[in-house]
């Protein structure tokens, strides 16, 4: 058995693979029809025009709904080992609204590119940053409550390194960002693709735009952590029968039937 093949492994795989190839093969897009410059442009500047607006929004938007499905086997699986301790259940049902959150700003983002509506695309961009970092600061926190009886103290030490790595980054995007739009650096500098060196700004726009990636890798490292954890649990999916058919009778006790969420067990 391959190792995708035990239990749910599969699922933060497919959310780093998937969200990774969306990046690449709109920026690939968007470079080879000189869209955008090839130095680091934004991640969502790679999807303002189309065609690779239409292949940037199509996958990110599969790639939340990835997330989302990942976010919720993380919580499930957190909840089944500590049934009783009162801070995890509080922290995990924090992390899945966090993490929901978090997916529905990157649909957002998805969905209406900057040349659109620049206050949406924004919001959505904010929106995906920041509760994705607080997800991943309220899930180290859960592994520190968590080690060393449920899983080793490697596993907290290395998602606090990838915690640290997002804050630093965020940090610098933030700061950087903030002093590029509310400068005197030109009126279309909100809705500019095309940078040169000596246009004002430029290194303010570098920083960003290094930060941005970079930040998005934290990510990227942090769900590949996942992949161990998931390889150790698989859900099902119960139905319940209320009767024999489905005219409106009185409902008599019909045996259960359980099958695995994804029409196969993976143990």
């Amino acid at each position: 058995m391959w190792w995708f093949q035990q239990g749910l492994s599969f699922l933060p795989s497919a959310l780093v693979i998937w969200t990774f190839a969306t990046f690449i093969f709109s920026y690939i897009t968007a470079i080879t029809l000189h869209h955008v410059d090839p130095a680091l442009p934004y991640i969502s500047d790679t999807g303002t025009i189309p065609p690779e607006r239409c292949l940037f929004g199509v996958m990110l938007n599969i790639a939340a709904v990835l997330g989302i499905a990942t976010m919720y086997v993380r919580y499930k699986q957190v909840h089944a080992l500590n049934p009783e301790e009162n801070l995890i259940i509080k922290l995990n049902k924090a992390g899945l609204v966090l993490g929901i959150l978090s997916c529905l700003g990157l649909s957002l983002v998805a969905n209406f590119q900057k040349s659109t509506l620049f206050i949406v695309h924004v919001c959505g961009a904010v929106l995906a940053f920041s509760m994705g970092s607080f997800y991943m600061f309220v899930q180290t926190i859960l592994s520190y409550q968590m080690q060393p009886k449920i899983h080793s103290k490697q596993v907290f030490w290395v998602r606090l390194l990838l915690v640290i790595w997002c804050g630093v980054s965020a940090l610098s995007m933030m700061t950087c960002s903030s002093i590029l739009y509310s400068s005197d650096f030109g009126a279309d500098i909100v809705q500019k693709l095309h940078w040169k060196p000596d246009d004002k700004g430029y290194v303010l726009h570098m920083v960003t735009t290094a930060a941005e990636w970079s930040m998005s890798f934290s990510f990227f490292g942090f769900f590949l952590t996942y992949i161990r954890d998931f390889q150790k649990i698989t859900l099902r999916v119960e139905a319940n029968l209320h009767g024999l058919t489905l005219y409106d009778t009185v409902p008599c006790p019909v045996t259960s039937e359980r099958t695995p969420l994804l029409s196969r067990d993976f143990q």
